[in-house]
């Protein structure tokens, strides 16, 4: 655990004072999000945060391979470089759209092109725990993997509309992930646990460190080059610790249904991935693009009700919280004592969220 904190906090602390050089160079080559009819920002906002995020993660995992403990917590030297191009290789795609705008099918390509890196470099789902294990096909695993690469990409991008919102969610969903790893790794000796365990640790430091500088009013945004870089590594820690660790020997010690492994990934993801959805759903019917912009999402909606920017990302917060916790939990305690406390945070949050305000001047 020392060294899991130490690597949090070393990533954090590069993020943190790397992300106003990042803010310079987004102003001195205007890479800024100017004031449009959808956007909740009143003012002109540089971007490429991202490229902050992206140093210190890459630092991070440098220096968490060379500490003696974490050392042993990567699968293998060929993953770490995998995973290390494609996130340099998303980030890239992130600030070009960041600075000129892509479209979708161009920003899909290569979202797709960094999934398939990651896949050739052995970072893919080996099985399923379905009925037991079942064991993929290499082709059918290597599908999967590019898809949930892509799910996770394009769900963290959808929630990035708020200040600190983006960053706040994904912070829970690697809290989240690295406290199921982190047990089974250390704990219980899951060797395989180690990776996603240690990546997450990186990324909730990397999300920590950002934030004061995104939390509202942010001073700058994270971009497409965080989020899609937050996306593509969240999807890495699900399919490192969902299809790259047995679950019938989880299910064997009593830890969890053999389910949970395949369940954790998308409860931490479960707001983002439900904004998806119905943004593509909304979208669709619509006769647009599932990928052409609106004030649909679930914070657009938030703010409609009268929630201010920061009171809006709170909720956000506590419905990521209320959804991804009890389902990691579901490990370490009785279901019933797991169910009783998500429906005492289940109430409270719901009135929160209901609670009539005075609608802002800005949204009428």
């Amino acid at each position: 655990m020392r060294e899991h904190l130490l690597a949090l906090l070393i990533t954090g602390i590069f993020v943190y004072l790397l992300t106003p050089i990042a803010r310079s160079l987004a102003i001195r080559f205007g890479a800024v999000a100017t004031i449009r009819s959808r956007d909740v920002h009143k003012e002109v906002t540089p971007r490429w945060g991202g490229i902050a995020i992206w140093l210190a993660i890459i630092l991070g995992i440098l220096i968490a391979s060379q500490l003696k403990l974490l050392s042993k917590a990567f699968l293998q030297d060929q993953q770490i470089r995998g995973i290390c191009i494609a996130a340099t290789v998303i980030c890239l795609l992130g600030v070009i759209d960041d600075k000129w705008g892509l479209d979708a099918i161009t920003k899909l390509a290569g979202q797709t092109l960094a999934a398939a890196i990651l896949v050739n470099f052995g970072v893919q789902l080996l099985w399923l725990p379905l009925n037991g294990v079942t064991m993929l096909p290499t082709s059918l695993g290597q599908l999967v993997t590019i898809l949930i690469i892509l799910v996770t990409i394009n769900a963290v991008n959808f929630i990035d509309g708020l200040d600190g919102l983006a960053a706040g969610i994904v912070a829970i969903a690697a809290g989240s992930f690295f406290a199921f790893a982190y047990l089974l790794s250390v704990v219980y000796n899951f060797d395989r646990a180690g990776a996603p365990s240690l990546l997450t640790a990186i990324m909730l430091g990397a999300c920590l460190g950002f934030l004061p500088h995104n939390f509202y009013p942010a001073r700058i945004f994270m971009g497409d080059s965080g989020s899609m870089l937050l996306g593509l590594l969240l999807g890495v820690a699900a399919i490192t610790l969902t299809g790259q660790i047995d679950a019938n020997a989880i299910a064997s010690q009593n830890l969890a249904p053999t389910l949970v492994p395949l369940l954790l990934p998308f409860a931490v993801l479960a707001i983002p991935l439900i904004d998806l959805l119905l943004a593509i759903i909304r979208r669709t019917r619509a006769g647009r693009s599932p990928f052409a912009p609106d004030m649909g999402h679930l914070h657009h909606r938030l703010l409609a009700r009268g929630h201010s920017q920061r009171s809006a990302t709170f909720m956000m917060y506590l419905w990521t919280l209320l959804v991804a916790a009890p389902v990691s939990a579901s490990a370490f305690i009785s279901w019933r004592i797991n169910l009783l406390l998500s429906l005492a945070l289940f109430v409270p949050i719901l009135v929160l969220t209901l609670k009539p305000i005075k609608p802002q001047a800005a949204l009428k």
